[in-house]
């Protein structure tokens, strides 16, 4: 099947104005989403949807393939749709533009279960040890049937937590890892409904599909993908990366 990967990248994020063009040592955040994107084996290309002028040049600066895509978007599904609508791709996997740590073997893994379970869409989770994760908003929770299909997502601790001080358990709470690999047709289809009531309410779009009765179906990652949504995201991003590139350069690498 013929796989496109499509990162859609806005400039005015609510919580961190000009994400995709933060620095990480050396390279704008876009240009490592991309790049670690690139390395997965299961796509046939790669691309970025973006409205703005700054990020595009950004990305035709490194080499990278861009669209302009509408500034009107309510989801990045939606920017991706308008950018895929005139090619010739079975699945489109979308890459939120601030996984800039996101294992290729994860998009492979999320493609394959794509593949094995069609008209599904596919995405990941990972597993959640600690109550403060659980407890942050920022943090998208899902909770699965047990066939690994999706019963809900929510900023929410979901399900409830216990007392406070209740430990967490394994296997019980998940981290949504933002990344869906979709039907091309099924893609185009959603982005033509309006957004729904769970959908705004949330501000998850996964919630679109799921209130017009599309499956959704996760495989779990072990490795956690650092979600940049605050400086302080950024700040953990930035020593990661400085460990594992400062490890290569010690290693010769």
């Amino acid at each position: 099947m013929r796989t496109i990967a499509v990162i859609p990248a806005r400039y005015r994020s609510k919580r961190l104005p000009g994400k995709p063009l933060a620095e990480i040592h050396g390279k704008p955040m876009i240009q490592r989403v991309y790049e670690r994107v690139s390395r997965a084996s299961r796509l046939d290309e790669v691309l970025v949807a973006t409205d703005d002028e700054r990020i595009r040049a950004t990305v035709a600066g490194f080499g990278g393939k861009v669209a302009m895509t509408s500034p009107s978007h309510q989801s990045g599904s939606d920017r991706i749709a308008e950018a895929v609508g005139d090619l010739d791709f079975d699945l489109v996997v979308n890459v939120q533009g601030d996984l800039p740590l996101i294992p290729p073997a994860d998009i492979d893994a999320a493609v394959a279960l794509a593949e094995a379970t069609p008209g599904v869409i596919a995405t990941l989770r990972h597993p959640i040890e600690d109550r403060a994760t659980v407890l942050n908003p920022n943090v998208v929770k899902v909770v699965t049937d047990l066939r690994g299909f999706a019963l809900y997502f929510s900023r929410s601790p979901v399900p409830w937590p216990g007392p406070e001080g209740s430990p967490i358990p394994r296997d019980v709470y998940f981290k949504h890892v933002g990344l869906y690999v979709y039907p091309r047709e099924r893609l185009l289809s959603l982005s033509a409904l309006a957004p729904t009531a769970l959908e705004l309410q949330e501000g998850l779009e996964q919630l679109r599909a799921m209130a017009h009765g599309v499956a959704i179906r996760l495989a779990t990652v072990e490795e956690e993908s650092v979600t940049v949504d605050t400086e302080a995201d950024l700040e953990r991003a930035r020593r990661i990366v400085l460990e594992l590139e400062g490890s290569t350069l010690k290693h010769g690498v």
